[in-house]
């Protein structure tokens, strides 16, 4: 209404003829039957323009002048109020390129990237020149194919991680499994492959010996308690040499396996078939040794470890420490299976000394406890690790 008003009030004229455009005003102005003083501008693009029409506003109805108030400042601002992004061409627009602020861009930081792109760029040229190289591929990539590193270094690590919360008493199955197979595998299986390049015949089948060895111990232990977790008990029960010396008897097994691996020959030169029949024999009887002597143990004991009565069966009746007499033969048969004479002599004597004096400490505990019916054991067993020997 406020428009045909204005309409009314201006100069009689004859009206122009003026180009024929629909306009299409807002459903909501239609429904108020009333258009308001100021129409809304669209986009630029659009064929339906709506233009501000002030009150004070006069039209001009001549012919060539132009029906469309230029739109003021005020409208401007309503599509120019923030500048437009600037943005990459066209073609780079499928470039995911994140914002760099270079304002936070000091020295230090420009060194570090330059050095780490250095790296990676030394690391590609020398991957691209060893996969390159025929040299690689003819004789050094059977260590990669039948031996895989980066596996058993995981497996180490792992076992690590494993064996420090085992050592705080919260660790799982899975992870007291991996104790054992990361400490079997680097024994058996690591040395060999290293020094041949791959893996065949003894090695394999003493990771299998290893592995099934000691698990005996707790296998008893899983099936008296349910769990693999040794129960509290006296604590004059825990009988053994002080730290330093625990870890140096590790370190010079782990030594003396190693040095086996690298004094034999090649493991394709190593005989089979009945040339090992007296190794097999060995075999079965440190494995024999082992299981009645922890299953002898643990039905004369209580949690396993503390006895509670002197244990005159199965293999005590030959020496008094059968279970420490079979880990040395397992360690045996590690060197005698590689054809290692010197290896065998090094840790039969690291055995002797440490298992030898751990034995003297329980004696002397076992003479306390029992008396006078562990003193006539000892006269009945004379020999503590090896028959007829020592």
């Amino acid at each position: 209404m406020g428009t045909a008003a204005r309409f009314l009030h201006s100069p009689a004229h004859p009206l122009p003829t003026l180009p024929r455009t629909r306009l299409r005003p807002p459903a909501s102005l239609l429904s108020s039957f009333a258009l308001p003083s100021r129409a809304l501008l669209l986009h630029p693009n659009s064929t339906h323009l709506f233009f501000p029409i002030k009150s004070s506003t006069k039209l001009s109805l001549r012919p060539n002048h132009k029906h469309l108030t230029p739109i003021q400042a005020s409208s401007q601002s309503q599509f120019h109020s923030s500048p437009e992004p600037r943005t990459l061409p066209k073609p780079f627009f499928f470039l995911p390129l994140p914002a760099i602020d270079l304002s936070g861009i000091t020295p230090l930081t420009v060194c570090k990237w330059s050095a780490v792109i250095a790296v990676a760029l030394a690391a590609a040229k020398q991957t691209a020149a060893l996969l390159l190289d025929p040299f690689f591929w003819t004789y050094f990539s059977i260590a990669w194919v039948f031996w895989p590193w980066l596996l058993a270094i995981l497996l180490a690590a792992y076992g690590l991680y494993s064996f420090c919360r085992h050592s705080l008493g919260c660790s799982t199955l899975v992870e007291q499994l991996a104790i054992v197979t990361s400490t079997v595998a680097w024994l058996t299986l690591v040395p060999p492959a290293h020094f041949n390049g791959f893996l065949e015949g003894w090695p394999i089948a003493i990771f299998f010996i290893y592995y099934y060895f000691f698990f005996f111990e707790s296998s008893v232990r899983k099936r008296l308690y349910g769990d693999l977790y040794p129960r509290p008990h006296d604590s004059k029960w825990d009988v053994g040499l002080p730290r330093a010396a625990q870890i140096g008897f590790a370190v010079f097994v782990f030594i003396g396996h190693w040095l086996a691996a690298y004094e034999g020959p090649e493991l394709h030169l190593i005989s089979g078939g009945w040339a090992n029949a007296v190794t097999w024999l060995l075999v079965a009887m440190t494995l024999f040794m082992r299981y009645h002597s922890v299953l002898y143990l643990a039905k004369y004991s209580e949690k396993v470890v503390v006895p509670t009565a002197v244990v005159q069966f199965g293999p005590y009746r030959w020496v008094r420490h059968p279970i420490y007499a079979s880990t040395m033969l397992l360690f045996a048969l590690h060197c005698i299976t590689l054809r290692a004479p010197l290896s065998l002599a090094y840790l039969v004597a690291v055995c002797l000394f440490y298992y030898g004096q751990k034995a003297e400490l329980e004696e002397a505990l076992m003479v306390e406890t029992f008396g006078e019916t562990y003193t006539e054991y000892m006269k009945k067993v004379r020999y503590r690790l090896i028959p007829l020997l020592y």
